[in-house]
């Protein structure tokens, strides 16, 4: 029998409870595929920072380094400021680990409610390939006002009065700036990534930017797209600005096979398309390096007031755990988990409130596990 170690952070709120029904459809998918599964827990999250002031340490980091995949519940608390447990742990690991590509797969599953008319499971499967690295998500700006950085906002009253011709006082101005970056390297690889994914899939590509305004970043983030495009002729692209996409995803989302598109908006287009899909609680992601350690996880946050309510929906977390063994190697048993997670949709027996059903978080998980069993 084949043996995986694989780290797992459950995290905060809801995350131990949808990490544990993930866990269990694994271990079912393992029983009835000849695979077996160690799970190896971090304690890190909230109760961890707020017990020790660390939220990931160089070495915990570079021990998850020497592993393949990382499941990973939720990461968020009302006892700490927003962005502090996902800038230092969540981002911190992407970083660490040059998890280049965030992947989200949009499919609307046989029994799901689609909010919108007339769309069905053939309109929309599609999935979104997310640079991670880069752009507006570096870490890169900050807060100036008068008599604190004097020549930052020289630099800023200079630029504006040149290109607009305005009159900017830096005695009396205070100004927020955040920088946005991205590189040949960076941009030529999550590019690469969703073509290569095409070829496998439709033969189509749909970039994402907002070349029109934001020339110089998204200019050059177009013509690295064409570079790679050219190399792949046999597959179909188009361009989209990023306001226009959305209104397509609702509109036609029967267009898009494969969409790449920078972090920022990504970050923002997914949740439409989670949305799209069925909800939240339906949609898992990916956090990939190719060659190195990966991390999946649901979208979704930690929902601390459903906390130990076994209430919320792990769909979304089972999903994400498919797409984990999947890269693990095991596609025969992913797929058979994303084949029960439609069966449990479409029989509508064992459903959560999101769902219209009554059952609660474990429920649901066992059920699926039950499915992958064939019982």
């Amino acid at each position: 029998m084949t043996q995986y170690k694989i780290p797992v952070i459950p995290g905060d709120g809801i995350g131990p409870e949808i990490i544990a029904e993930g866990r269990k459809v694994i271990d079912a998918a393992g029983e009835k595929f000849g695979f077996d599964v160690n799970w190896v827990e971090f304690p890190h999250g909230a109760d961890h920072y707020l017990e020790t002031g660390e939220l990931i340490s160089e070495d915990s980091l570079k021990e998850l380094s020497g592993y393949k995949g990382i499941f990973l519940g939720s990461i968020g608390d009302d006892r700490i400021a927003p962005g502090v447990l996902e800038k230092g742990i969540l981002l911190a690991a992407r970083f660490y680990f040059d998890q280049y590509v965030n992947l989200r797969p949009i499919k609307l599953l046989d029994g799901v409610w689609c909010p919108i008319k007339d769309k069905t499971p053939a309109d929309i499967d599609f999935t979104v390939v997310r640079e991670n690295t880069e752009d507006f998500y570096i870490g890169i700006g900050g807060r100036a006002k008068s008599g604190v950085s004097k020549d930052v906002l020289e630099v800023h009253r200079t630029l504006y009065n040149a290109k607009f011709g305005l009159d900017i006082e830096t005695d009396s101005e205070e100004i927020g700036y955040q920088i946005g970056m991205i590189s040949k390297e960076g941009t030529q690889r999550v590019i690469n990534y969703a073509f290569d994914l095409a070829e496998g899939s439709d033969k189509h590509v749909s970039s994402v930017d907002k070349a029109n305004v934001l020339s110089d970043i998204y200019g050059f983030w177009r013509e690295e797209f064409n570079a790679v495009a050219a190399k792949h002729p046999d597959v179909k692209t188009d361009f989209n600005f990023v306001d226009a996409i959305t209104m397509w995803f609702v509109k036609n989302p029967e267009w898009f096979d494969v969409v790449v598109t920078p972090n920022m908006f990504g970050d923002i287009i997914t949740d439409l398309g989670a949305m799209v899909q069925g909800g939240l609680g339906l949609a898992p992601g990916g956090n990939i390096n190719p060659e190195g350690t990966s991390m999946f996880e649901p979208i979704h946050g930690s929902a601390p007031k459903y906390k130990g309510q076994n209430k919320v929906n792990p769909i979304a977390t089972i999903w994400a755990g498919a797409m984990l063994i999947e890269q693990m190697g095991e596609k025969e048993a992913a797929d058979a988990i994303v084949s029960a997670i439609e069966t449990n949709i479409s029989e509508a027996k064992v459903q959560t409130y999101d769902m219209g059903g009554s059952a609660g978080t474990s429920d649901v998980g066992d059920d699926i596990a039950r499915i992958v069993l064939g019982k």
